[in-house]
């Protein structure tokens, strides 16, 4: 049973989820495989959660279209790029919303939950509990006045809405107030003496040092309840009758996403899901990146443990985080690679990414990829070493044997080259040391080229047709070799170089104890390039462009559109704006976002229809003193001539704002500019 990390459908997947859980993990899959595992490799979109609310309220949408969208994006990117999920799905399914919610029953029955009353921010104007995200105010550190609830992004410190100075409300703006809710609470400290055991004694000496580090941190400092539900409008609701508008915690939820798309596959493929998640005879490993080792090794299997029928995992190989052109990765700067704009950028060059993301892997401490290094490892070890090899033996066996697989000593001990080759990134592999393993698969390719340097068939075959035989027989074992063997790390490559050789996918066994992978007189098929070269420019225009986002982001407003075009000082002196004050407002039937408003203009009294609806009620405006164009020629909206046009301009969290003047007792129909 393999996981990993569910991504937040609130964006694209980048080259740091790639490389700190996604490709490792179908490394790891494909691996276990080809060793005759019965294996269930399964992720899902994680659709629920504040980024998403916030995200689809920036952009005036639903939260379900947002996850629509983005689940989409990911499901392909993945795809695009041969991660081979057996199963891929997405929380907000029907049968994830009825495993979960199962799941919760069972705790609760057993009276796991602790059901504790606290105080916190709500908006009475929006009529609902405010997530730390949807507070913003004064940071109390740097004075930044845009803190959310739970950090200052200015700064790095972590919040809690309580700390900020003047907190107000992201829906409506407003002060919020402090009003007491009933959450159900884990009791994780409960289960301190359970991971203790398990984790800190148990796996001591097989998790890797940055995971059991940070879990033996948290259980020195001593655990303390955590809330399983939260106050929001976007989840899976709570499955029990005095929980109206209270949903799962969203890392209560996620991980069972493993769960219940196990489940889904298994309905699918006549399989028990049981099997995997509740035998002792089953493996669960989960891949995840640092910020989720709290999460999955210590939340879920206290969950689990609570629950009472479920295995725990048996490793949990987080990776630190890679950064770009050395610095941090960042979606909300863009500075980010992403994977379907890089299956764009690069057609058919899928298996160069994996390559150099797997060794720039950061398993152990954070990581860097730059697009100079990439483009070396492409041309210097992909074209230069690995596909240099292949294309040699292929050549010239169909120039000197027509493309037969000439005859050979199948006990040359250069054979026995392949064997330590498998065992070293077999080895490897079963211990997550994917760096270590890809670079065993890269020596024994150096030593193909080595020995074929040696050895020198295309001289060798006028005066000792016989050792040419011998060095090429050798070479053509060695290359079915690395097509086998490559495979969990490059599979588009692994089948070209399978089709190329006429062979068939073996069991890695095979490529560990046989001698012989590939007959004499077996007919091989044409050679073809396995790589190309990459040249500067190319590299150059990516460079560029995280260039142009590096410069975008010095601006002061990066999300400020771009200058209309040009207009003179005549054209803006035809542009007659006005104070004026709002008299009466209403709705316009059938138009959600339409308000019929009477403004009172100084020069007469007229009717402006405006898409305000949304963020004003009719009561709010009444009395409102803005400004007005005046000379905007009249036009129909639904049905209503609308003369004039209101200036308004839109906030950080979507809500439209008028611009007004700076003093209240300015008289109507006064000009501006």
């Amino acid at each position: 049973m393999i996981t990993a990390a569910l991504p937040y459908a609130n964006g694209p997947v980048h080259i740091g989820h790639l490389a700190g859980v996604y490709i490792p993990a179908d490394v790891y899959a494909r691996f276990q495989r080809r060793l005759g595992k019965d294996v269930a490799f399964i992720c899902g979109s994680d659709e629920h959660g504040i980024p998403i609310t916030i995200r689809a309220k920036k952009e005036g949408v639903t939260p379900q279209d947002i996850v629509d969208k983005y689940h989409e994006i990911i499901k392909k990117s993945f795809s695009d790029l041969g991660i081979s999920f057996d199963e891929y799905s997405r929380t907000t399914s029907k049968n994830h919303y009825e495993t979960s919610q199962d799941f919760f029953k069972v705790l609760y029955e057993k009276g796991k939950f602790t059901e504790e009353l606290s105080e916190q921010y709500f908006d009475e104007q929006a009529n609902e509990f405010l997530a730390d995200r949807y507070i913003v105010g004064t940071c109390p550190n740097c004075g930044n006045e845009n803190a959310y609830g739970d950090q200052c992004e200015r700064c790095g410190t972590t919040l809690s809405p309580s700390e900020l100075i003047n907190p107000k409300s992201m829906l409506s703006g407003n002060v919020p107030i402090l009003k007491e809710t009933k959450n159900w609470y884990l009791p994780l400290n409960e289960y301190e003496d359970f991971l203790n055991e398990w984790i800190i004694e148990g796996h001591k000496d097989d998790w890797k040092p940055n995971v059991y580090g940070q879990v033996k941190s948290w259980l020195n400092d001593g655990l303390k309840p955590r809330a399983m539900t939260r106050d929001l409008n976007w989840g899976v609701p709570v499955p029990l009758p005095d929980a109206e508008g209270k949903v799962l915690y969203v890392w209560f939820d996620a991980p069972i996403g493993y769960i219940s798309f196990t489940k889904e596959w298994a309905a699918k493929n006549g399989k028990d899901w049981k099997d995997y998640w509740q035998s002792e005879n089953s493996d669960l490993v989960h891949f995840i990146g640092k910020d989720n080792i709290v999460f999955h090794c210590i939340i879920f299997p206290s969950m689990m443990k609570a629950h009472g029928d479920f295995i725990m995992p048996k490793n949990v190989p987080a990776f630190e985080f890679l950064n770009l052109e050395n610095d941090k990765i960042s979606t909300s700067r863009n500075w980010a690679v992403w994977a379907h704009e890089y299956v764009e950028d690069f057609p058919g060059q899928q298996d160069v990414l994996r390559y150099a993301l797997l060794s720039s892997a950061p398993e152990t401490k954070d990581n860097n990829f730059t697009w100079k290094d990439f483009q070396t490892k492409n041309n210097s070890e992909l074209v230069g070493i690995f596909g240099n090899f292949i294309n040699r033996v292929a050549v010239l066996i169909h120039k000197y044997y027509d493309g037969v697989v000439p005859q050979g000593n199948t006990n040359s001990p250069e054979l026995k080259e392949i064997n330590k080759a498998a065992k070293e990134i077999s080895g490897f592999l079963e211990n997550y040391e994917f760096r270590n393993s890809l670079t065993a698969l890269m020596n024994l390719a150096r030593f193909g080229n080595q020995y074929l340097q040696t050895e020198e068939p295309w001289k060798t075959i006028k005066d000792n047709p016989e050792k040419a035989a011998q060095s090429l027989f050798v070479g053509a074992q060695i290359a079915v070799a690395l097509a086998q063997l490559c495979e969990p790390f490059m599979p588009f490559s692994s089948e070209k170089l399978l089709n190329m050789f006429n062979v068939q996918r073996s069991d890695w066994n095979d490529v560990e104890t046989k001698s012989v992978l590939i007959e004499t007189g077996h007919k091989i098929n044409e050679a073809s390039l396995l790589f190309s070269k990459i040249e500067d420019d190319v590299i150059e225009a990516q460079i560029q462009k995280l260039e142009d986002t590096k410069q975008n982001n010095k601006k002061t407003n990066p999300n400020a559109n771009p200058m209309k075009d040009e207009i003179t000082f005549d054209d803006f002196t035809k542009i007659d704006l006005r104070t004026a004050t709002i008299l009466e407002a209403e709705k316009v039937e059938k138009a959600d976002k339409l308000l019929k408003l009477t403004v009172d203009t100084g020069i007469d009294v007229r009717t402006v229809v405006s898409g305000i609806a949304e963020s004003f009620t009719p009561e709010e405006v009444v009395g409102k003193q803005v400004m007005i164009l005046l000379n905007l020629a009249p036009r129909k909206i639904r049905g209503i001539e609308s003369q004039g046009m209101l200036l308004l301009t839109t906030k950080p969290d979507g809500k439209l704002s008028f611009v007004t003047p700076d003093d209240s007792n300015v008289e109507n129909g006064i000009e501006i500019g």
